[in-house]
Formats: structure tokens, C-alpha cells, sequence
């Protein structure tokens, strides 16, 4: 259930404490989704909380034609693009995620396989990653990623199909073959 734009609103009418269920409730995802636009987990961060802020200070209007999540995550993509340009922040992080506690050879295996994948995507065009990053890991429907790339949806089918073509070369090049991957 999507309560953002209700919480929004009662935050725009005096409600503080809207405004902290909103941060509760979207803030993980947004951080995620903005680490595929940025690259760099400390400037997603970064981007996340001045997302949040502009909520705050400059109240943006909501009018409810698109799932509040797609509207926040355009302000949260647009923020970050722009604190990119005033950082000079554009160069992609290739780091992997740190490694957890050591555990049987299954999960070392898919932890392993996880890491080919993030590298791989971190190579590709951010265009690219932030497309595959909502419709695969925060299972987006694609007019929403339509709306929040601000494509059409055929053109955001074309971006989506020359993304999977792309990560899959770039898996390749990793030695990730499609057995791999299942």
C-alpha cells in the first residue's frame, strides 16, 4: 500500500509527524535506487537526506497523477544529479558491497555471484542501471519508470531491453554465463 501522498498531505497541513513516517517508509528504497544513480553509497546517502529536506523546506505539490513513490524518487533522482554536478562527483564507484560473516559454500557462491552482478552494473550507463535497478529490485511497473526517467513507456521498454543486452555483455565479461545467473 502506497500511504505517501496521504502522509504527504497531512505533513503539508501541520503534521510533523507524517513527515517521519514518510522518511520511515521511503527512505531505504530511495537510498537504494539513488546508489544506481549516483554510484557512490555516501553521495546516495547524501542525496536521500537532501530529498527528504526539500520536502521539508521547499513543500513541493503532490497532485497525485503518479504514485507518490515515482514523484519522490524523480525529486530524489533530480537531487542527486544535482549535487553530482555541484560535487564533480560523476565517476562511478566499482567497490562491492563488504562482506558479511563467513557462512556455507552455497551462500559464498550466490554472495559471489551478487558482487559479479553489482560490478557489472556499476560499468553500465546510469541510465541503464537506474532503469534495471527500479523494475528488477524495486519492482517497478514500467510507466512509473517511464514517469520517473521521464520516457514514454515504449521508449522506456527500448531502454530496459538495450539495458538487460548491455549487463548481460558486461556479465559475460565477468565469466558469468545465463547458468550462472539461476
Amino acid at each position: 500500500m502506497d500511504d505517501g501522498g496521504r502522509y504527504y498531505r497531512e505533513f503539508l497541513r501541520g503534521d510533523r509527524d507524517a513527515l517521519t513516517r514518510i522518511i520511515k517508509e521511503y527512505k531505504d528504497g530511495l537510498t537504494f535506487f539513488l546508489l544506481s544513480v549516483t554510484g557512490d553509497p555516501h553521495a546516495a546517502e547524501e542525496a536521500m537526506q537532501e530529498t527528504f529536506v526539500r520536502l521539508y523546506v521547499k513543500k513541493p505539490r503532490f497532485d497525485g497523477r503518479s504514485g507518490f513513490r515515482t514523484w519522490l524518487y524523480a525529486i530524489g533522482r533530480n537531487t542527486a544529479r544535482e549535487l553530482l554536478r555541484k560535487t564533480k562527483r560523476g565517476a562511478l564507484s566499482t567497490e562491492s558491497p563488504p562482506e558479511d560473516l563467513p557462512d556455507p559454500a552455497g551462500a559464498y557462491f550466490r554472495r559471489e555471484r551478487n558482487r559479479l552482478v553489482h560490478r557489472a552494473m556499476a560499468r553500465l550507463k546510469p541510465e541503464y542501471r537506474q532503469a534495471l535497478w527500479l523494475r528488477y529490485f524495486e519492482e517497478t511497473p514500467v510507466k512509473e519508470i517511464a514517469r520517473i526517467l521521464r520516457k514514454t513507456e515504449n521508449g522506456t521498454n527500448a531502454l530496459l531491453h538495450r539495458a538487460r543486452i548491455a549487463l548481460k555483455t558486461e556479465l559475460e565479461r565477468e565469466g558469468l554465463t545465463d547458468e550462472d545467473l539461476y
